[in-house]
């Protein structure tokens, strides 16, 4: 192969790195077993993107997107090269959730107003529930996530193929 037929994939290899910056937070979040001083994360994925692994009741509330906040009460993050997993308490039940980065289209840090936005060009298959998960009351709010609702439109007008990083950073 002529290295003339090779190309240099720049916002893949972009898009890579800064997931790798959301892995190597929360590997640091997992070993302190919280966040970091006032830090908080706001993580939005794609709830039907493969590997994805939530509760048949969030994926119903939830079947294209879903915002979940790791601040406080979160349990058993685990984090992987690929993925990670946690557990959050909706309406006062836990649920597992399991995130692979690749789902990953937002990850914001509001406590310094870092914000890393992802083109997700995964062509979504059915969710994977994981079964061992106690049902949810869907009658009540999350404790622990928030909608994504009427924010859909805007997403659209703000999703590129690449990361913006300006629109967060302090003037």
């Amino acid at each position: 192969m002529s290295d003339k037929n090779i190309e240099l994939d720049y916002a893949y290899l972009t898009q890579s790195a800064l997931r790798q910056v959301i892995h190597d937070v929360l590997f640091i979040t997992a070993e302190l077993g919280h966040a970091p001083g006032e830090h908080y994360f706001l993580i939005e994925f794609v709830t039907k993107a493969p590997g994805v692994q939530i509760s048949d009741n969030l994926l119903a509330d939830y079947p294209d997107r879903m915002t979940i906040v790791l601040q406080h009460g979160f349990r058993e993050l685990r984090v992987e090269d690929d993925k990670f997993s946690v557990v959050l308490r909706f309406d006062g039940v836990h649920d597992k959730l399991v995130i692979p980065f690749e789902a990953i289209t937002k990850f914001v840090d509001p406590k310094t107003e870092f914000a890393l936005h992802f083109e997700v060009e995964i062509q979504p298959v059915e969710a994977h529930s994981d079964k061992d998960t106690a049902p949810v009351d869907r009658s009540k709010k999350s404790d622990q996530q928030t909608s994504d609702k009427g924010q859909k439109d805007k997403d659209q007008q703000d999703s590129a193929d690449v990361v913006r990083l300006d629109s967060f950073r302090k003037k």
